[in-house]
This record gives structure tokens, sequence and C-alpha cells, in this order.
């Protein structure tokens, strides 16, 4: 028996209504009256059904259009295109081995069998006739475009070679990882805390860090975990249905909420179908959206709307009167009058005035807002966060308001991510690397979440330091981050970078500037855990090489993962284990002990190396949930996982802030209680200092102990002492406030034709720079022109298909205009995906660009900083093995915009500011779709110009960074293991960078 359907509650009262056939208790008169029992079924009655079955799934059978029965082996694994991590299973045909097909995993928690268009696209990946599928070593100048096939064991023994000698030579974070889509749980994490090194780098300042940075200042989470389908009131700051963070998991949830009688507002200058959809659609002014929150703020705090006993019991009011106003009382009630006398300016009127919402909706959904109370959901992804400086106190002024409702973890409400992933424990679990790398976390940004990644050539040019070996796993800076011809002016200078290896499933403009380029696999072709938020429970799914699981049913023993998958397609956590192994050969550089098996010794009696099954094997062992919901099946946690590809081990996660504590942990000789109710351990302060090193354990609440927040406060951090610590002490920084962007309409200049860029939406159907290989996705999206409102193309003399340029701090570009009244009149917009490239490379005949469904050709030409680009092919039809690739119908591959996007980093959360100050204007007579012009030298002088915006270089007790905060690969915080928190402490380079001179210098 399948899973069965379950119809929804407005399903099921209009096949009451007779209006909707009724799919699960239909008649057989109802039957005959449709004519259903004259057709001939195709197979016996009870094997057509919505999903297999898991205990049918080596061994299913469908039937084909012609009738003809067709039998599978079903195996689960978990998409890899986004980062929602949603079900999957491929069915592989057992009479080719072959997988013919992908749908979604019903078994899996949170996209419960339900994908986007990219998961089944993910067949595409796998069967790209022009992938990569041997690793390959550059045969000619960097970025010359010519490759030779090598063997797996040249590779790792060269990079092996390279890293080892670094390592002894005290060069260990010139070796750095930097990664785009992690698709694991702290896989990697392992693997650098293994090898000794601060060598973590991310995407995340060019994606999330500015929302994450608002958050973490609250309660140390960066991301909100939003319970939707429980909500009385949603309020999104993204285009979240079609394309927000883990936007199925999330779109179903919100679309249940809705339909239990839920409302959804939707602040976003741009008419995305998420807000098309909404209650509520508030067309902001880009960067206005603090100004937004806090007048619905005002408007909760005026209708007397709040949660007093949240307020009072969880937000550290105490201290933000004590540093502010000390002259005041100390009471609960002045703390209230405080905050209406703070927010009074922040009148509906005024934030009319700055975001052009209407003051009476603001105030209408302010008022939702209070009603819904602890039922009060929010989200934000990109956005407004993401696109403007000062972005951070986007997300903090959104999260005011779930404080102020006392919906923070709340059914209903929105809590801390964490509280809803999946923690694995590791087998042979590494101490913490003791380095810091200036590269990735310089002493300018002490609050940056994360890395500063986008700024990597830069520090590079400037003499910062240098690479020896430098990994980029599914990550492609040259096209996704902003002026990638610094990043290719970088990664040609041998002399900063000396190797570069591309890891990497496709061909992309990155890895055209690498030294080895090796195939990675898709989704159903590697292992990896993933575990995300997408509702108030906890998940892990299991990401498996599917021939491989195929080939180990049918009795095959497969050494490594690459042997299973087409070509030599190999797989991360192999490949990490195998190098990690040859890196330490002789075991002398202390790696190799982290990558020996838990379970067995080789057959000279010596440590054997882990293998990939007993790495997970021993993840899923120490689950004690798992081993239970396995053992209840008769299987090993293992085996388990395999099978299902997913499990749930918690479900209603609510209030975790309210466990109680023990209370004889009030009697230790080392606890006490400070003036604010917090609990802590360690040496009791003399006075309250940045110095206290006390651990918090809780908060009393009521005379009774609770677990809290991980804060320096134990509670919810209205006012940020920390802030106000490092040198940013007026109110606008320490508590929920508004940043004027630097795209502030007083900073345009609207009558000289200047506008503002909104680059931060994408589409549904665009995996980032992993789509170019998927036709069925390549022929639903395959380019990102630029919105403008019908009063602005009138203004230009525009319609529908002109060409515009588009001038940029650096740069332009040129695009068609798309005309539409779904923008704010002022605004243009462009979707970040699309405009992948190629380079014509008509003198060398290896093959090099690949992805012909997306990629098109270009001519670069470079004169010094000067850089420029036109497309000389577009996309067209293609002999290969796949009949389909000549039937391609399309011939546009969009704009790579972002290589005109100057540098904007924060002087905060580091997060890079998309939205930018541009002129647009009618193409001139010598521009052609698609043109790109580029000034690498004012680039870096924009790059300084935001530097010198930040705040001092050291801070208190000469810290680098807050020990609280998040980071990536956390060296060890306790005193006398401190040593690279600090700014004397251990860089780990062999230069010091001297941010006052801006040159280089000896340590």
């Amino acid at each position: 028996m399948g899973h069965a359907f379950e119809p929804s509650r407005i399903e099921k009262t209009l096949e009451n209504l007779g209006l909707l056939t009724n799919r699960t208790e239909e008649t057989t008169k109802q039957r005959q009256r449709r004519g259903v029992d004259d057709v001939e079924r195709i197979a016996p009655d009870g094997q057509l059904v919505s999903y297999p079955d898991p205990s049918d799934w080596h061994d299913w059978v469908e039937y084909e259009a012609s009738g003809e029965p067709r039998e599978y082996s079903v195996v689960p694994t978990a998409c890899f295109n986004c980062e929602a991590g949603c079900g999957l299973l491929t069915y592989i045909d057992k009479s080719t081995g072959e997988i013919r097909k992908i749908e979604g995993n019903p078994e899996h928690p949170g996209s419960r069998g339900r994908n986007c268009a990219k998961g089944p696209a993910t067949v595409n990946q796998i069967k790209d006739p022009q992938r990569i599928e041997y690793p390959l070593k550059r045969d000619g100048p960097r970025g010359s475009g010519q490759w030779k096939r090598i063997s797996w064991d040249e590779v790792l023994g060269d990079i092996a070679s390279r890293m080892r000698d670094a390592i002894e030579d005290g060069r260990e974070n010139e070796i750095t990882y930097h990664v785009g889509r992690p698709g694991h749980e702290d896989y990697m994490d392992r693997v650098i805390n293994a090898w000794g090194l601060d060598g973590h780098n991310s995407h995340t300042n060019i994606c999330s860090a500015g929302a994450r940075a608002g958050y973490g200042l609250w309660h140390k989470y960066d991301r909100p975990s939003s319970d939707f389908a429980n909500a009385e009131f949603i309020l999104l700051l993204s285009a979240h249905l079609e394309s927000g963070h883990y936007f199925n998991p999330h779109a179903q949830r919100i679309m249940e909420g809705i339909m239990e009688g839920g409302q959804l507002a939707v602040l976003d200058p741009r008419l995305s179908n998420t807000a098309a959809m909404a209650d509520f659609w508030l067309p902001s002014q880009p960067g206005s959206e603090a100004a937004v929150l806090l007048a619905m703020a005002n408007v909760i705090l005026e209708n007397d709307l709040y949660d007093t006993a949240f307020l009072r019991n969880w937000v550290n009011w105490q201290q933000f009167l004590d540093a502010e106003y000390p002259d005041r009382e100390r009471t609960f009630e002045t703390y209230l009058d405080t905050l209406s006398e703070l927010y009074a300016d922040f009148t509906p009127a005024y934030a009319e005035a700055e975001s052009g919402v209407p003051a009476a909706t603001i105030r209408k959904v302010g008022r939702k807002i209070g009603l819904a109370g602890d039922r009060f959901a929010t989200h934000i992804w990109r956005s407004a966060a993401s696109g403007n400086e000062g972005g951070w106190q986007v997300s903090r002024t959104l999260h005011f308001l779930n404080v102020l409702t006392g919906s923070v973890g709340t059914e209903g409400g929105t809590a801390p991510n964490a509280w809803h992933k999946y923690s694995p424990d590791l087998p042979r679990e590494p101490p913490r690397q003791k380095l810091w790398d200036e590269l990735q976390l310089p002493r300018e940004y002490p609050f940056a979440h994360y890395e500063l990644s986008q700024l990597l050539p830069y520090f590079l040019k400037e003499g910062r330091g240098k690479l020896a070996v430098y990994f980029t796993r599914v990550f492609n800076p040259v096209y996704t981050y902003p002026d990638g011809f610094s990043w290719i002016e970088a990664l040609t200078d041998e002399d900063l970078v000396e190797c570069h290896v591309a890891l990497t499933p496709t061909w992309n403009e990155t890895a055209y500037f690498a030294d080895y380029v090796l195939p990675m696999g898709h989704s159903p072709e590697r292992h990896d855990i993933q575990s995300q938020e997408t509702h108030a429970g906890t998940w892990v799914t299991y990401r498996q090489p599917v021939l491989r699981e195929y080939a180990e049913r049918e009795g095959e023993d497969v050494e490594r993962t690459y042997e299973a998958n087409p070509g030599e397609v190999w797989e991360e956590d192999e490949f990490w284990m195998d190098l990690s192994w040859r890196v330490d050969e002789d075991g002398d550089l202390g790696i190799r002990e982290y990558f020996e098996s838990p379970y067995r010794d080789d057959e000279d009696g010596e440590p054997a190396q882990m293998t990939v099954d007993e790495y997970y094997r021993y993840v899923f062992e120490h689950d004690d949930a798992l081993v239970e919901a396995a053992e209840a099946t008769g299987m090993a946690p293992l085996e388990y996982m395999k099978h299902h590809g997913a499990f749930e081990a918690s479900s209603n996660e609510y209030a975790v802030h309210e466990r109680p504590l023990d209370e004889s942990i009030l009697e230790e000789d080392d606890v006490w209680v400070d003036d604010y109710g917090t609990i802590r351990r360690g040496e009791e302060p003399e006075h309250d200092s940045a110095s206290d090193t006390s651990e918090v354990l809780g908060v009393m609440v009521d005379g009774e102990p609770k677990r809290g927040w991980p804060t320096p406060s134990g509670k919810q951090e209205f006012y940020s002492k920390t802030m106000a610590e490092w040198g940013w002490d007026d109110l606008e920084y320490t508590i929920p406030h508004y940043l004027k962007s630097h795209v502030h309409p007083e900073n345009i200049d609207y009558e000289a034709g200047e506008m503002v860029l909104v680059p931060t939406f994408r589409l549904p159907t665009a995996i980032h720079s992993r789509s170019s290989n998927s036709k069925w996705l390549e022929e639903i999206s395959h380019n990102n022109p630029v919105w403008l409102h019908s009063k602005d193309a009138e203004r230009m003399g525009l319609e529908t298909g002109d060409l515009v340029r588009v001038e940029t701090d650096i740069g332009y570009f040129v695009n068609e205009v798309w005309v539409t009244e779904s923008i704010k009149p002022g605004i243009a917009a462009m979707s970040h995906h699309m405009g992948q490239w190629k380079v014509n490379r008509e003198d060398v005949e290896f093959d090099e660009g690949g992805d012909p469904y997306g990629k098109v050709t270009v001519d670069l030409d470079n004169d010094e900083s000067m850089w420029g680009m036109r497309q000389v092919e577009g996309i067209h039809p293609f002999e290969s093995d796949d009949p389909d690739s000549e039937r391609v119908w399309w011939n546009d591959g969009g704009v790579a915009q972002n290589l005109t996007h100057a540098p904007h980093p924060d002087p905060i959360s580091g997060m890079h500011c998309w939205h930018q100050k541009v002129t647009v204007k009618p193409a001139a007579a010598d521009d052609y779709y698609g043109d790109i012009f580029v000034d690498t030298d004012r680039a870096m002088e924009i790059y300084r110009e935001w530097l010198d915006k930040t705040g001092e270089a050291e801070g208190p007790d000469g810290l680098r960074r807050p020990k609280w905060l998040k980071r990536p690969i956390t060296p060890p915080t306790e005193p006398g293991e401190d040593d690279a928190w600090h700014v004397d402490g251990p860089v780990g380079r062999a230069e010091r960078w001297d941010p006052e001179s801006r040159t280089a210098e000896d340590s």
C-alpha cells in the first residue's frame, strides 16, 4: 500500500459541495458516472499510488505510457540545488543501471515529498552531455583554457605535498577552503580543525550576513525558524513563497497557515509572486524597512499590545536603563515609558515619508501583529538586510516585533534556527584549531558575520598575505561575487595564489582560472547529512551516492564512490579523508589520527583509514532517537538512513529558553547570580566589565533557574552592551534603530537620471551558477531583464525589449528592459542569476566551456585595470548523445551584472551591500546586449572608501572580536587558551598586516 493522498481542508469542503471529485472515498457509482470503469486499467487496482511504499523501494514496478512495466530500484537522497536540502527519490532502471527520473521523498519531514522544479531537474545535471567526468590539471598558463586529464592519485600526491610543506613551514593559514553551498553538517569544520589551521571561508557575506548580524546581537543565534503553519499573522521581507530561504518547505507551511485563517504581509519594493499572494503588499523604498518596522513597533506600544511577561522576564531592560539612563528609576514601568519615548518619532507618517508605504497600511499591519501576539511569524531572506548599509538593523528591528509580542520560540511564532537544527556527534573529534586568519576575519571587522570573503582579492592585492593552496568548493566568485574581474586578477597572479583547486560538479567562471578542476558529484553522487530549520522540529537528511547504494544492494563491493559514479566523478567526503591521510603520511603532523577508523585496524594491526560508511555509521549510532527508530524496523541506524533517506529527531520544539535548570546548580561554590538575575559560573568580577570571563548558565525567572539565551546577559539583548564596549555606543547602534542606507533618496539625484538598483532577488528555477547545465531549468528561465516602472520607462522613451546602459560606480552593463507596474518608480530591479559565460577559445582544442544550455560565449578584453566583455555567441542547438540538445530554441543567456558591482562591505556586519546607485539610460549606438565594462582600479578605491567606515582595529582587552558572537571554526575561548582572539596573538602567517599603513610588514 502506498502513501495515501490527504486532501486539504479546502479540498474536502469542495468535495462535499460536489465541486471537486472525492479522490479518497469515490464510490463505484461516481466512477461509473465518470466512465472510469469503461477504461481498461494498465495496472491492478491498488497499484497506482502517489508514492511507492519504502518497503517496496528496491523492487518497484511502474508502467510506461505504452502499458509496459519497468522495474526500478528506488534510492533516496537529498537535493543539492539550493540550501533547503529537500528529499529526493531516484528511480534507477534495473535494466540499464541508470537513473531514469527523480521525484520527491515522502519520508522527508521538511519537504514531505514535494519539490520545486530544481529537484527533478537534477537528472539533467547528472546526464549533462558536457559535464566534467575526470580530474583535470592545467597544461598551460593559468586561464589559458589548456587542460590535461590526470589520475586521482596524482591529484592527491601533489596537493598533499603542497599542504604538508605549508604546515611544516608554519604557513598553515596559507591553506584556505572557500565554500559556496556547504550542504553538510560540521564535516569541514572537523577536517579543518584536524589540519590545525583557520582556513574556513564562505559565501555568507554576499548572502545573508546582514540579517545574521542583526539576529546574532539579539540572542547569538543568527537565523530565524518560523512556525508558519500555526501563525495568525506572517510578515516576510522577501519573495519567500517562490525563492526564499528553504522556500519549498517554507512555502508549504506558509500556505497552510493562510488556509487556516492566517494573514500574510510582504515588505518588498518588487511585486513578487509572494507579494501578489499576500493580504498586504508594502512596496518600500529600498533601505527604509527598519523605519517601517519601528513604526509598527510604535503602534504596538501605543496600543498596549505588547507581551508584558516576556519583556519583563526575558529582555535585558535593567542593563539598558543602567547604561543609558542611570538617573532613572530601574523599574519595568520606567523601561516601558522609555521605549515609548525612544520610538515616539517613528510614527506611521514618518515611515510613510521614508518608505512610500501608506501610513494607514503601516498602522493596520502593526495592529494585526500586536493582536496576533505570540502567533506572529517573521522571516527575512537576503532582501533589505543584504542590500543596504546598516541592513543588520533591518533584521534587528524585525525581531524587535517578535520580542514585543512575545512570539519568540512560541507555537505560531519565530524561534532561533539552532533549536531546529540537527547537531551530530562526530567520530575522532579533533581539538579546535588555535590560529586566526586575518585574510578571512580582519581586525577592522570585529562583528562580521562571517568571513570577509568578498574582499579577498583586495586583501591579496594589498599585500595582506598570499595563498599556498586555495580550494574553491561549489563556489564561483568570478561570476557570483561583485567585481569578478578583480577576482580574475588575483587568481591569475601565481605570486598571490600558488595553487588553486576548484572542486565543482560543473564548469564555472572561477574554475577557468584554476590549476586543478576536480569533478565533484551532484546530489545523487555524494555523501552528506543536512538539516535545516523548516518548521518547529528537527530533522536530518542523508544525501547519498545512489548508484553506489544500488550497486551494494546488488551485492557489489565499492571501495570509492568514483567507482560507481559516471566517469571518475568523486565526492568531497572521501576526497578530504584521502587527502588528509596523504598530508600526514607518517602521522608526525598529528592529522592522520583523526581519520582513523573508530571500528577496526588494518591487516597489519595498524589503525586503518576511516571509510565514509564508518563515518556516518558513527554519527547515526550516536543519536539515541535514531537508534530507537532503526531498532523498531529491525535495521541498524546506517541501514535505516540509507533506506529512508531522512529522520525526524524531534517535533514541536517550543519555549526552549524556559526549560528549567537543576536548582542544585545554585549551591555550587563558583556559581553566582548577578544584579540582573543572570546565573554565572566563574570568578565574580569587582565591577561589570568586558573582561568578565564568567560562564553564563541561565537566568532566574520568578525565583526559578531557567536555561535562557546564549548571550552575555542570558536574555534577549534589546541593548547591546557589546556594541557599546567596542566603540559603537550611540543608540542608533546599541538598540534596534533605523540607519539610513547608502541608497537613501537623499543620496540619489533622480533629476540627473540616477536610480536605485535592486539585484537581491532570484528566480525560483535558477540555482545561482549551477543551472546552466540543466536543460529544463534553462528552457524555463534564461534571461534577466531590467525591471523598470512604466513612469521611468516613459521618461526615458523606452519600451519592453529596448536596450539600456546601466552605469555603476566602476563600469556599466547593457541589458534589455521589462516595463512593468510591479516595481516602485525610481527603482531598477534585476535578478542576480543569469549571464553565465565561457571564454571564446578558438585557438584551444580543449572544450573547456561546457554547459551549452546556459552559457554564452564571450570575448574578454583587458588593458591593465580596464576590462571589457562582449557576447560573441549565444545559446544554440548542438550535437550530443541527448537528442534534446538539437532542439534548443532559445539563444539568450542573460547578462552578468555582478561583474560591474563595486565592493560595499557594511562596516558592522561585513555584508556586501548589493543595492547601489546607478544611472540608467538608453543604450548608445555602439552598445550591444550583454556588454560589460569595468575599471578594477576604481573598485580598489571604493573598497578603501568603505574600509574607512569601520571602527577601531582593536577591542576591549586587545580582542579581535567579541567571544560570544558566532564565528566559523572558533578557536578556544577559555582563558589561557585564547591567544588567537587577541590582536597580539598568533596569526599563522609570515607577514602581519598593518591597517594603518596599508603595507605588509614582518611579524
